[in-house]
């Protein structure tokens, strides 16, 4: 099992940074890929941003591109992602995935385990 444990969310202008990080323990060595995604309200949960080891790749959703970087430490203990100029659509509550055998990384459904969840929000 893994447990994954989001930080860093809060209340932000439209403009402003956030970093989101999750921390992930356990069997964290059976871990090859590990995500955000975010609900937002009344809107199903979709991808924002993953990145998987083995093999090696990195993707974000269109409307991140550029504002949004993800990165992990090298154990794979913690992850993170870096919120530049936020924008009102980007209020959401933020989840750290993790996955073991993950082949589509932008695919909720390919991933094992989940936190509870970090809330965003971006005030106009």
């Amino acid at each position: 099992q893994v447990q994954l444990v989001e930080s860093g969310g809060g209340l932000v202008q439209a403009g402003g940074s956030l970093r989101l990080s999750c921390a992930a323990s356990g069997r964290t060595f059976s871990i090859n890929a590990m995500g955000w995604f975010r609900q937002a309200p009344g809107k199903e949960r979709e991808f924002v941003a993953a990145i998987r080891w083995s093999p090696s790749s990195t993707a974000y959703v269109d409307s991140v591109k550029g504002r949004f970087t993800i990165n992990s430490d090298n154990t794979k203990n913690t992850l993170y992602l870096q919120m530049n100029n936020l924008k009102p659509e980007d209020t959401a509550v933020y989840y750290c995935a993790a996955g073991r055998v993950v082949r589509s990384i932008g695919n909720s459904r390919e991933y094992d385990y989940w936190g509870q969840g970090t809330e965003v929000t971006v005030s106009s």
